[in-house]
């Protein structure tokens, strides 16, 4: 078992242990279903084949169909995709949705490919998995590295092998092709929705709420954008070159402008240019890591100045970074419970899909918030019954039970 795989099971069986649990379920839990992995044949640009790796995890299906993105980035490897797919079981499990959890990916950096390369490998990928996903077996959607394009050639691909058109068998698709409103902003509003209900349990008045996002794309700009215009302060944002700090806080329309113009939000006006590393060190209230995983570490928990880290990325926090940070009293919102708002979109979209009926921009929004918000009040409750500020121990137990429970149901 490798290592990023090995601290997610730690995770479980620490939850295991405070609940008191030693059962044949929890050895369901501890490993995936079907691990998948198929070679992808793409005609480059210049005329020669190259041969790429696809992955994809499907980790446990007692709730539902397999659910979870496909990841293009050079460091992706089995370990990643298949720790990726054990924290959607959890994460479907705590949102309630009828899912399990799976993930995909492959190890390539698209930003280095042509549109036609890039095509060319999702329909491959499409082709090699065909046989395993489908509306009622297992749905895809985007995650870092993927875009609604890509899921609309996947789409386009597993309809021309099955015959028929297939919305439902990818989510996050552009409107056009049966996508969803509100699909693209639904993890960062999700988020900012979970974020509200904290303060309001810690009755933190929104002026003392200052806050740094480390990560700038769909999930941290969406994030940082609701939260400025709700008046809140947010006094960092960076991306992938670097990040600004301004103590008295940024305009978020501003700085979305400039990086659309030069490419990164580094060099903003009325700002100081700063590490992705120095972000997560500055003196504000709320932490929100929205990029990739293991930035806080236990090289610089220490160093953590924020009374409340928001994760809106897969795995910010590493194991032992959290025992340092719980001495802290650093309160932790987990991914699972924090960014769950974009796989409860997923589900709202596979719902109209299915249906062929289509909602309305607000009924979405709504529904996004009585689920996340139900969410996060089964997961307070089930934390304040322990008597401490382990989030993520309760949202671990609630998606155990839930897990456990449908096992036992369904007699597995």
């Amino acid at each position: 078992m490798a290592g990023q795989f090995k601290a997610a099971i730690n995770q479980l069986n620490k939850v295991s242990q405070i609940m008191g649990l030693e059962c044949d379920e929890l050895e369901i839990l501890r490993k995936p279903d079907r691990i998948i992995e198929v070679s992808l044949p793409v005609l480059m640009d210049n005329g020669r084949m190259k041969v790429f790796t696809g992955f994809r995890v499907q980790y446990n299906n007692t709730r539902g169909p397999y659910k979870g993105g496909i990841r293009f980035h050079p460091k992706v490897n089995l370990d990643e995709v298949t720790t990726l797919a054990f924290w959607m079981t959890i994460k479907c499990a705590v949102a309630d949705i009828p899912y399990g959890g799976g993930k995909g990916g492959i190890a390539v950096d698209a930003k280095t490919l042509s549109q036609g390369e890039l095509e060319r490998l999702t329909r491959a990928y499409a082709r090699g998995f065909a046989n395993f996903i489908g509306p009622k077996i297992d749905i895809p959607a985007p995650d870092v590295g993927t875009t609604p394009q890509i899921m609309a050639w996947l789409m386009d691909e597993y309809s021309h092998i099955k015959g028929e058109n297939t919305p439902a068998v990818v989510t996050g698709k552009p409107i056009e092709v049966g996508g969803s409103l509100g699909r693209d902003t639904a993890t960062g509003l999700g988020g900012f929705y979970v974020f509200e209900e904290v303060l309001n349990k810690l009755k933190m008045a929104k002026s003392k709420a200052g806050i740094a996002v480390q990560g700038f794309g769909n999930v941290g700009m969406n994030f940082a954008m609701i939260a400025y215009r709700a008046g809140y302060k947010v006094a960092a944002v960076s991306d992938s070159r670097g990040g600004i700090y301004n103590e008295k806080g940024l305009s978020m329309e501003e700085i979305l402008a400039h990086k659309k113009s030069t490419g990164s939000v580094v060099d903003f006006k009325n700002s100081k240019n700063i590490t992705n590393e120095k972000l997560l060190e500055l003196p504000v209230e709320v932490l929100v890591p929205s990029a990739l995983e293991n930035v806080i570490n236990e090289k610089n928990a220490g160093r953590i100045k924020a009374k409340m880290i928001l994760e809106l990325a897969n795995g910010p926090t590493t194991e032992e970074a959290e025992v340092k940070l719980s001495k802290k009293a650093v309160l932790i919102v987990p991914d699972v419970l924090a960014n769950s708002g974009g796989v409860i979109a997923s589900y709202f979209e596979w719902v109209q899909n299915s249906r062929q009926y289509y909602w309305e921009q607000a009924r979405m929004d709504d529904r996004l918030k009585d689920k996340v918000t139900s969410a996060f009040k089964k997961v307070w409750q089930t934390m304040e019954a322990r008597g401490n500020n382990q989030m993520r121990d309760a949202a671990y137990i609630v998606a155990v039970e839930r897990l456990i429970g449908s096992l036992r149901i369904r007699g597995i």
